[in-house]
């Protein structure tokens, strides 16, 4: 399937009664099965069910067909997804995370610094990966750091922060073998 936005990643079991653990990435966590049926990357399965409950920023869920814990953990690491038609177009300044993947990214005077590879939500607040050609950098997706999205022009114009691209310091411990 085509267009699809990841909206989820099952985290794993809860209970033995099949019941799932999902860190969903919808403005409302609750919200997740609200677009309808979610399916995994191929579009090959599709998951039904409903949210029973929420503990430490993950929705628990019961999922139609998933009845004990042993079919529940088969699942783990599952991303979900809906096709994009069932969310609303973004407000001007609004943008989905996956529309950045691909994306150039560009230094403030005009240099080119790599390709946007996904955004990282991780628990200091989402980063973007750049695969630059000296090998990825991690850049926090702040309006500082990144001034500027530009989905229509297809880039990102980055800021770094001081420090983000210097190479790391030899404190003279590592082996330096050629």
């Amino acid at each position: 399937m085509s267009d699809l936005i990841c909206v989820g990643v099952i985290a794993g079991a809860r209970g033995i009664k099949g019941e799932l653990r999902i860190k969903a990435f919808t403005a409302d966590i609750e919200d997740l099965f609200s677009y309808g049926p979610l399916f995994n990357e191929d579009g090959s399965e599709t998951f039904k069910g409903r949210v029973t409950g929420s503990a430490k920023g993950q929705v628990i869920v019961r999922i139609k067909g998933v009845d004990d814990r042993t079919k529940a953990d088969t699942f783990k690491g599952t991303k979900l997804y809906i096709p994009r038609s069932a969310l609303p177009e973004p407000e001007e300044d609004e943008f989905y995370y996956s529309d950045l993947e691909g994306l150039k990214a560009e230094l403030l005077n005009g240099d080119a610094l790599g390709t946007v590879r996904f955004v990282l939500e991780a628990g200091a607040g989402p980063s973007l990966e750049i695969d630059t050609p000296d090998g990825e950098v991690l850049v926090p997706f702040t309006k500082a750091a990144v001034p500027v999205v530009d989905i229509a022009a297809g880039k990102v114009v980055i800021d770094p922060p001081d420090g983000l691209m210097e190479p790391p310091e030899k404190d003279g411990t590592q082996d330096e073998r050629d």
